[in-house]
């Protein structure tokens, strides 16, 4: 018997939204790890926010929210709050009822804003990862490390001179401007949009790009991000960071009463632009093994470029291994650029696009965790 095509809007719901969610749906494991993680920084959510005023938006709900943003790729909070509005999943997910109204996007932004300023981005950072190494899904002994250029929310015509004699562009709202036989570099120039942004080039050949550079330390076992930061595009970046990310995660070491030469040997995979000799000796006085990939390039000249890794360390069965491992940090820089949508920032300031970046890598480790679980589990 065919149905009839009747619209009748009920009047009450004794449904609830979790009753319309699977029990098999990804989101509900993610959900639990995420409320256990947010549980644990209440004590910060109270730090972060004044006890007088009137009521923000909830921290847990805003976060839940942002995740749910760079989960589904969505682009602006317009279209967030948009999918928030009639989107059950997403309802659920961040704890409103059926009934209850979204927020305003400029008021979304605003408390988002707000919090990217705290540290509370870089505490979640850190307790998603605490749920990680208590399910044992770390490791505590290899490592790998990388770096990815990150556009920055600024044009090429805001990258003027600094004593403001450049040429502004034309009226418009994209005016023309001319760049011809004008000498650019990061001491004579800088954008009026974002000055934090720096002119980058990743190798020869390609184009210069006002960018940031993002640099992730990861373990080995199953590819989870332990450590991020953000830094000034700099020819030097991807090595000195390399560096201070180790010695964050080795941190923790010196508070249980253990000194720098009792710290327990380490390997870290990197690619061949870490293949330079004072990097190199910097991991092996640290006690770190540099499995570093070999520049094994040619010069001008025709001879081959000495390399700093010697025998000592590709002897061994680890290397190669390592060598492969550490290609999978390039899912993590591939997810948060592609999913997340960080191929451009859309902050301005070093210390938003810490924020943001961080939050991206955390929600990448949010994601694999459930997986990992079930695998091991």
């Amino acid at each position: 018997m065919r149905g009839t095509d009747t619209r009748q809007e009920g009047l009450f719901s004794y449904v609830s939204s979790q009753s319309r969610i699977p029990e098999d749906h990804p989101l509900r494991e993610i959900r639990r790890l995420t409320d256990e993680a947010l549980a644990a920084l209440s004590a910060d959510f109270e730090a972060a926010y004044s006890p007088m005023g009137r009521p923000s938006i909830a921290p847990e709900k805003l976060i839940r929210t942002l995740l749910l943003q760079l989960f589904y790729t969505v682009r602006s909070e317009r279209l967030l709050m948009e999918q928030l509005d009639y989107n059950l999943l997403f309802r659920w997910f961040v704890g409103l009822g059926v009934d209850e109204p979204v927020w305003v996007p400029t008021v979304f932004t605003h408390n988002r804003e707000r919090l990217l300023e705290a540290e509370i981005v870089h505490r979640l950072f850190a307790e998603v990862l605490a749920k990680a190494k208590a399910a044992n899904l770390t490791s505590d002994e290899h490592f790998s490390v990388d770096g990815t250029l990150i556009e920055a929310w600024a044009s090429m015509k805001s990258f003027r001179p600094k004593d403001g004699s450049g040429e502004p562009p034309e009226d418009g709202r994209n005016g023309e401007r001319n760049f011809r036989k004008e000498k650019r570099s990061n001491e004579t120039h800088a954008s009026t949009t974002d000055p934090d942004a720096r002119l980058y080039r990743k190798g020869r050949g390609q184009e210069s790009r006002l960018c940031y550079m993002g640099h992730a330390l990861m373990e080995n076992r199953h590819g989870l991000a332990v450590q991020a930061d953000v830094t000034h595009a700099l020819g030097t970046a991807e090595r000195d960071t390399a560096l201070a990310l180790v010695e964050r995660h080795r941190k923790p070491q010196r508070h249980n009463g253990q000194q720098r030469k009792g710290w327990r040997r380490i390997t870290l995979g990197a690619d061949k632009a870490y293949d330079v000799a004072a990097f190199v000796e910097a991991l092996r006085a640290e006690n770190i093994t540099p499995h570093v990939a070999i520049d094994g390039h040619v010069r001008i000249s025709g001879k081959p470029r000495m390399t700093a890794v010697d025998a000592r360390t590709t002897r061994h069965p680890g290397y190669a291994i390592s060598q492969r491992k550490r290609k999978r940090i390039e899912e993590i820089f591939g997810w948060a650029k592609t999913v997340a949508g960080l191929v451009q920032v859309k902050v301005r300031g070093l210390a938003k696009v810490q924020a943001v970046f961080t939050f991206a890598i955390a929600a990448y480790n949010l994601m694999r965790i459930p997986r990992l679980l079930s695998q091991t589990g």
